[in-house]
């Protein structure tokens, strides 16, 4: 039986002790403008943080520019990126979206949703990684694994499709807090709430998680 979706005011008392246990939460990706912001992003899926930023100290010297993306040969740039897993996707999409930024956009990432959302290998997860990381902007929710799991076991959503989750959260939290509550619920299921050995006993959350087993 599914548990019901929290009060707002139960949900706020989630959300106010997060922020408490993860007061300045920070991206893990490295990177130096929006466009390496993308690249990183696009490289992190089903991949760790910390991969990407051992590949990425290499690629972002070997092409320093979003025309050197977009005139790169996919075969050897799928060498270049094959620690982080399914290269060949992730090399199509990142060479063709540097061909879209220059064409569409006068070689400038968009820093829009709508803008971000044309790019190929880009969808609602990375755009608002991208908006937050690289512009400083909380368009909405960022929501991964991690998020989708801590978000169910507090049962402030009942969704696994990440559009839903997200949905949920926003409702839930005010937008100024949109990505640093990502983030947040990124460092909680990375050190504590794990996916399956969930360091309940030593959660800050604990005494009101309804998914508490310890």
């Amino acid at each position: 039986m599914r548990r019901p979706r929290p009060a707002p005011a139960r949900a706020a008392v989630f959300l106010r002790r997060l922020k408490k246990m993860y007061p300045r939460p920070r991206a893990a990706l490295c990177f130096r403008g929006p466009w390496e912001s993308l690249v990183a992003t696009i490289l992190s899926a089903q991949c760790t943080d910390a991969r990407v930023n051992i590949v990425t100290v290499s690629l972002f010297k070997k092409y320093k520019s979003i025309r050197d993306y977009a005139r790169a040969d996919q075969r050897v740039f799928e060498t270049d990126i094959r620690p982080t897993g399914f290269y060949r996707n992730k090399a199509r999409h990142i060479i063709a979206a540097a061909q879209r930024v220059l064409k569409d956009f006068s070689g400038r990432v968009p820093d829009t949703m709508e803008g971000l959302l044309t790019l190929p290998g880009v969808a609602r997860k990375t755009a608002n990684v991208v908006l937050f990381d690289a512009f400083g902007k909380n368009d909405g929710i960022a929501v991964d694994t991690h998020v989708g799991r801590v978000a169910r076991r507090l049962g402030l959503t009942r969704h696994d499709d990440p559009v839903k989750v997200e949905k949920d959260l926003m409702a839930l939290s005010p937008s100024r807090e949109w990505g640093l509550l990502s983030l947040r619920f990124i460092q909680h299921g990375r050190r504590v709430c794990r996916a399956r050995r969930p360091l309940c006993p030593s959660c800050g959350l604990k005494d009101i998680c309804p998914d508490s087993r310890g």
